[in-house]
């Protein structure tokens, strides 16, 4: 059994096993920057993160001579650093990985020069990543007092809700909060639930003492045919992918914004028309009145050229310049060469991301991710959330992980 214990190779296995240990405080480390914690059993997760801790120590200061071992010993305070400072109070799953950290630091194999070294710039990580932090956060305390007075799952279980209310210097307000119920992480004894996913769907000042949520089920179809008669303007942004499969080319999403008015009038528009207009909806002569022009198959092109818009381009003096040929700079370009005489653009060519809801299918919306059914609010009788508005606008976009200052709150 002893030549068995002293085998490298057995050395070498165990050494991988206890790697697992600083996987996983490389992944406690993910989830404390990118969710918040929700422990349901403190003493059975102390009991349990502690006896994993003995055993993963157990298994390093057996192989701590191993180059695997040492680098996992020098991995584990750093990862802990972003856990201890965002899960400040959750001692009974810190304080176990941080012993155990400490211990297989100073008992590992590497040399004392190199201990201390690594030591020492931990130490400091954590002097001054906890100084920054505190005085960080110590800018967005505040004094307003809020307190959770309502909460509940959406009929679908897709969603869960809060009602809020915040005292204030002021009358106070009440706020309703929906984020999505299906991205929880959960463990037998731990919830992890993504951060910044709460989004305010209603507010009213002041505090309301009235509160009466109301949720039901719609169908796609019948949320369109209400917000199509509530405006025919809304719209709705997309991504070019979306876009070019609902089969907007590029030409056919170019348009005039931001017209000065005497050009409005001479085109025939009025002076209150201020919308942005399609290239598709002006014939040739209005075309021509902006210094544009459409070819035989649609594309269009400018007539007039200035050198800086022929150099973006990369073409000479004489050959056409398609508008699909421009950087942003060339657009830049071409919307400075028409300067009124207070040296204001006239107007500017734009590629358009929106379509109008009207616009679109049924069928499209399904492209778009809207579900079939979903979930809508009420609150006191005004609808103020709808699954459908979320699914298109993108609201949870539970898959994405992107770093900001707003997960250090």
């Amino acid at each position: 059994m002893k030549g068995f214990f002293a085998n490298v190779w057995t050395k070498r296995f165990f050494a991988v096993v206890a790697a697992f240990y600083t996987f996983a405080v490389l992944g406690l480390c993910y989830y404390s920057v990118f969710y918040d914690i929700h422990i349901q059993q403190r003493a059975s997760v102390c009991l349990m993160i502690s006896g994993i801790s003995v055993l993963a120590l157990v298994l390093m200061l057996y192989t701590r001579k191993q180059i695997l071992t040492r680098i996992c010993s020098f991995l584990i305070l750093p990862a802990m650093l972003p856990v201890v400072l965002l899960y400040f109070g959750k001692w009974e799953l810190i304080i176990p990985v941080i012993i155990t950290g400490v211990i297989i630091l100073l008992l590992s194999g590497a040399g004392e020069g190199v201990k201390t070294a690594i030591g020492t710039i931990i130490l400091l990580l954590y002097i001054f990543g906890a100084l920054g932090y505190f005085l960080f956060t110590s800018f967005f305390v505040s004094a307003a007092k809020q307190t959770t007075v309502q909460e509940g799952v959406s009929p679908s279980g897709r969603y869960r809700y809060s009602v809020v209310n915040t005292e204030d210097s002021s009358n106070g307000s009440t706020a309703i909060y929906v984020e999505p119920n299906y991205a929880d992480v959960t463990y037998p004894m731990i919830t992890f639930t993504l951060k910044n996913m709460k989004r305010v769907v209603y507010q009213v000042r002041p505090i309301s003492e009235q509160i009466d949520i109301q949720w039901t089920e719609q169908s796609r179809q019948d949320i369109t045919n209400e917000l199509n008669a509530l405006s025919d303007t809304i719209t709705i942004h997309l991504t070019e992918q979306e876009l070019e499969s609902f089969g907007r080319t590029y030409d056919s999403r170019l348009q005039l914004a931001d017209i000065n008015v005497y050009d409005r009038l001479a085109i025939g528009l009025t002076a209150k028309d201020v919308d942005e207009i399609p290239l598709d909806s002006l014939n040739d002569e209005q075309l021509a009145h902006f210094g544009i022009a459409r070819d035989g198959s649609g594309k269009y092109y400018i007539t007039e050229p200035t050198d800086e818009v022929l150099l973006d381009a990369g073409k000479n003096r004489g050959e056409k310049v398609y508008f699909s040929e421009l950087s942003s700079d060339g657009f830049d370009a071409f919307n400075e060469s028409h300067l009124d005489e207070y040296y204001e653009e006239r107007y500017k060519v734009e590629v358009s991301t929106s379509v109008f809801l009207k616009d679109l299918t049924d069928a499209q919306l399904a492209q778009l991710g809207v579900e079939d059914r979903g979930d809508v609010m009420t609150y006191n009788g005004k609808t103020v959330f709808r699954y459908y508005v979320a699914d298109i606008e993108d609201y949870y976009d539970t898959e994405s992980r992107k770093l900001s200052l707003d997960l250090l709150n």
